[in-house]
């Protein structure tokens, strides 16, 4: 799996990012592009400790079980559903949404090179 820890893979979605189009077919999933983007965007800005988001009883006694699942190379599997927080179901406009994730990507990476923690998210601590 892809990962913004690696400078090589995060210059190629960047690029994927820069060129994706409003009309790309999805391969998966109910988003269309543009809410995707707002979605990535939403969890970044949970990862950069922009958006903190109060832990679930579930998260806590059962996070540990999805960390592991969610932290490895095994790609994420399809149709997983979204949790409501991040879930976009209101229309985006597409290059707004498309230059917010790149700031966010870019934010992501310069606060990781600092060495700043990471937030707990809605399921483990980090």
């Amino acid at each position: 799996m892809k990962s913004l820890f690696d400078q090589t893979d995060t210059s190629e979605i960047l690029d994927r990012v820069e060129h994706l189009k409003p009309t790309a077919r999805r391969l998966w999933g109910k988003m269309k592009v543009a809410q995707m983007l707002a979605h990535c965007s939403a969890v970044l800005q949970m990862a950069n400790g922009e958006k903190i988001l109060p832990r679930t009883s579930l998260g806590r006694i059962f996070g540990w079980m999805g960390r592991a699942q969610y932290s490895n190379e095994k790609p994420f599997a399809r149709n997983i559903p979204t949790e409501n927080q991040s879930k976009i179901v209101d229309e985006r406009d597409f290059e707004m949404e498309k230059q917010k994730l790149v700031v966010f990507i870019k934010s992501f990476i310069r606060m990781a090179k600092m060495g700043q923690p990471g937030t707990p998210t809605l399921f483990w601590d980090n």
